[in-house]
């Protein structure tokens, strides 16, 4: 499959917890729900004639089958691993094996002003961009680095 945003959508996961976004700790994440970055990223993407197919596990080992399949029908990853982001090698080997594949992080709020634990992300030794403390905002911001990255080649 042509890795063009034309021709593959990008796909944004999302982690532990964040099904619950809304509802978990408004007022470090915010009021909006997981549906409300959904709805962003996907108008984010058609503004640029693209599309996302968004996902949201629980599971370490789901998030990893994701990814392998997004090498090879996916034009881009933007992810927020939540609390897998600063504990998961596994997370970290599978986008490690999606050469060529733009990958960017996101965390909605701030993780270098919190807990000392969630200053380190495994994520980001493969990322091509780490968006951190925007807010849901945030997601909109890495569909569009997806996309610069994918139209600079």
């Amino acid at each position: 499959m042509t890795r063009t945003l034309a021709h593959a959508p990008i796909m944004v996961l999302n982690g532990p917890n964040l099904n619950l976004l809304g509802q978990r700790q408004p007022e470090i994440y915010g009021p909006e729900t997981l549906a409300d970055v959904e709805a962003l990223c996907a108008a984010t993407a058609a503004r640029h004639g693209g599309s996302v197919d968004c996902r949201q596990s629980n599971h370490e080992g789901q998030l990893v089958d994701w990814i392998h399949e997004a090498r090879e029908g996916h034009c881009g990853i933007v992810i927020n691993g939540a609390a897998y982001t600063h504990t998961s090698i596994a997370l970290l080997d599978a986008l490690n094996v999606c050469e060529g594949l733009p990958v960017v992080e996101v965390h909605i709020s701030n993780i270098h002003q919190r807990e000392s634990f969630r200053h380190h992300s495994y994520l980001s030794q493969r990322a091509d961009g780490v968006i951190v403390g925007c807010g849901i905002q945030g997601y909109a911001f890495a569909v569009e680095r997806v996309v610069s990255l994918l139209a600079a080649g």
